[in-house]
Parts: C-alpha cells; sequence; structure tokens
C-alpha cells in the first residue's frame, strides 16, 4: 500500500489500546509501520536497483523484529534527548507545567519498553501484511523461500481505507475541543474504541473484497471467455468499487483480458471482453529477446513480474535514453518488459506491451549485448 494507509494504520494500532500500556506507543507504531518502505533509498542507486530491491528483505517475517528493534531504539533516543532536556532546564520544565496545567491532567502513562517492542511489532507486520492484499505482492519468507506472494484484493490507494482511518483519528479530537471549550477535563486515551473501529472495519473491508475476488475468478472459470483452453487465471482490483475487477486469462497461444463486474453473477453483462480488442498474441522470442532476459533488468524483472511479458519492439527509441551510436554494420533493437497485472484502465495507456506503468527497456546491440536498461523513463547507469 501507499504510505498514507501505513502511517493512519501504524496510527489505530498505537491508539487502540498501546498507549495506555506504554508511553511513546503511538508514536512508535506510526514509524514501525512505514519502516520497511525505507528500501526506496534504492532508488538512489537507478529504477532497476530500485525494482530489486523494494520490498525486498525490510518487507520479510525474518526483518520485522529488526526493524522493531530500530524503531524502539530511536524512541529511546528522543526520550532520553527529551529527560536530559529537562534535568538540563528544571525552570523552563515547571513554566511548561503550569502552562499545561499538569496537576489536573490524568497521571502519565509509564515507559514501559516491553510494551513499546511488542507495539512496534504489530505495526511493522502490519506493513506486510498490507502489503500482501495489493497486486504487487510481498516475499514474506525471504531469503528462504524467494516466492511472491499477493492477495490482490485491495487497490494499491483505498480511499475507503483513508476515510474510514481519517473519520476514527478526527472524531476523537473534535469531541477533545468540545470538552475543552465547555471546560470538561481532558482523557488522555480519548478515540481508543475509534481506532479499534477502524482497524476492525480494515479487516472487514479485505474479508468483502476476498469474497468478491473469488467469486470473479469462479465466474470466469465456468465462462468461456477465450477461444482456447486458459492457462492460468488472475483477477486485478480497482479502487473504491468491490464488484468491480479487470480479469488476465492465459492460453497457450495469448493473452485476453475481460472486465468483471460480480455484483450481479447472472447479468449479461457481468463479464465483457471484445476479441478484437482485448486479445493479446504472444510475441516472438528472439535472439534480442532472449539476450535482453539475461540481463540485470531482464533476471530482476522475471523474478518478481509473474505476468511478465517480453517483446523485440524493433529500432524504437525509449523515453529518456538515448539510443546507441554505432559505427556502420552494427545494429541495435529496443526490448521491452511489461507485467499484465498492471496493464488495465485505470494505470495503463491504450497501447499494450511496453507502456504500462512498472514497464522497463533495454537496447540491445546485435541480438546479443546490452547498450542500457530504462525503467518509466529514467535509465539506469
Amino acid at each position: 500500500m501507499e504510505p498514507v494507509t501505513h502511517f493512519l494504520t501504524g496510527a489505530c494500532i498505537g491508539r487502540a489500546g498501546f498507549n495506555r500500556k506504554t508511553a511513546y506507543a503511538t508514536l512508535a507504531a506510526v514509524l514501525a509501520a512505514e519502516a520497511a518502505d525505507l528500501d526506496i533509498l534504492w532508488a538512489l542507486a537507478g529504477p532497476v536497483e530500485e525494482l530489486k530491491h523494494h520490498r525486498g528483505i525490510t518487507h520479510t517475517l525474518v526483518a520485522a523484529p529488526v526493524v522493531a528493534g530500530v524503531v524502539v531504539a530511536g524512541v529511546w533516543a528522543l526520550d532520553s534527548l527529551i529527560q536530559w532536556r529537562r534535568r538540563r532546564s528544571p525552570a523552563v520544565a515547571h513554566e511548561l507545567n503550569q502552562k499545561m496545567k499538569v496537576p489536573t491532567a490524568p497521571p502519565k502513562t509509564p515507559l514501559r519498553w516491553g510494551w513499546l517492542y511488542a507495539t512496534a511489532l504489530v505495526a511493522a507486520l502490519s506493513h506486510l501484511l498490507l502489503d500482501w492484499t495489493n497486486n504487487y505482492g510481498v516475499r514474506p519468507f525471504f531469503p528462504f523461500n524467494p516466492r511472491w506472494y499477493a492477495g490482490s484484493i485491495v487497490f494499491i490507494a483505498e480511499p475507503v481505507l483513508w476515510g474510514v482511518f481519517a473519520l476514527a483519528l478526527a472524531v476523537p479530537w473534535v469531541l477533545g475541543l468540545a470538552d475543552n471549550e465547555i471546560g470538561v477535563r481532558q482523557q488522555r486515551h480519548r478515540g481508543q474504541g475509534w481506532a479499534k473501529f477502524a482497524l476492525v472495519a480494515m479487516v472487514g473491508l479485505w474479508g468483502w473484497r476476498w469474497f468478491e475476488h473469488e467469486q470473479g475468478l469462479a465466474m470466469i472459470a465456468k465462462t468461456q471467455v477465450a477461444s482456447e483452453p486458459v492457462k492460468r487465471i488472475a483477477l486485478e482490483p480497482y479502487p473504491v468499487n468491490p464488484y468491480r475487477w479487470h480479469a488476465i486469462l492465459e492460453t497457450a497461444d495469448f493473452y485476453q483480458t475481460a472486465e468483471v463486474n460480480t455484483s450481479n453473477p447472472d447479468a449479461m453483462d457481468a463479464i465483457v471482453s471484445n476479441p478484437q480488442r482485448d486479445v493479446m498474441w504472444k510475441p516472438t522470442d528472439t535472439p534480442a529477446v532472449e539476450a535482453a532476459k539475461q540481463t540485470l533488468l531482464g533476471q530482476v524483472y522475471l523474478d518478481w513480474g509473474v505476468w511478465a511479458v517480453v517483446r523485440d519492439l524493433g529500432q524504437q527509441p525509449v523515453a529518456g535514453m538515448a539510443p546507441p551510436e554505432l559505427p556502420p554494420g552494427r545494429t541495435w533493437t529496443t526490448v521491452g518488459f511489461t507485467d499484465l497485472r498492471f496493464d488495465y484502465e485505470l494505470l495503463a495507456a491504450p497501447a499494450r506491451l511496453g507502456r504500462s506503468p512498472l514497464g522497463e527497456w533495454v537496447y540491445i546491440v546485435d541480438a546479443h549485448e546490452d547498450a542500457g536498461m530504462a525503467m518509466g523513463g529514467r535509465e539506469q547507469h
């Protein structure tokens, strides 16, 4: 999922009860819920390195306890700094206490390191679970098992979840303002019930979407969409609407896509696919394609892209990467990589194969030598 959902999930985890057990619980949960995505720093090394390492070791069950420990260490450093400043400036601390009316406030929650680590660990694990729900996938058992797992039930950005979490965090704040206006004593841990509601609602949405996903697969399986026997099927989510899905079917000779509406499985338009528009014949493996598959980009992409398609595009320049300058007698060609999981209406341009998000390209010289790699208009140096 995108960062907003991870941050909001962490905030609700902290406020769902952990903040009653230890100080800094919400802070630790928010940081741990998003910390795994620090692997995006690999983008500084280029787009291919980013793809290679994104959702890598930081998104594993092995790393989650380490991530939690690093977050707790950061909180310890912050708390040590706060305590040091209070000892250095007792007069300032006393003045702040007077301004904040500390004597009339509820007792401060003690700092319990065991509970703080447990909070951070739960939040770190929530990151893996959230990322599993979309179609990009995670490798939770890496490095022991390199397989990618993807639930494909929730779009990578889900406005419904944003609304639920925003409600859960905003309502207690508004109620707190109202209490302050009428002089009611402030509650230190307001909002626990709303936070629990948001987390339960998220799990409920997952269950609903999983049910619709399975129903969509069953509908495709019993409907003769393709003109040939189908080898495998995938169903990709749209945001907001749990009944709308994008289907991909693979046969021996071609791929075919379809739009699926699970709200009424018996309707005539429950599955819509036009063979003239939605059939993509499998490209031929040329020597340039085979060479491209052996490059760093090819190995990384094929390891991740479970619906990867590789095609020889001929001498087609790639945006953001100049074609190689060659002496007479030598030739170059462009090989494009795309993953059909991300090649549908919401995400991609109408052009098929090589123009979708997360598409990559390689220049191959003389059908065997790579002369440049690019992804999304960014060249890999």
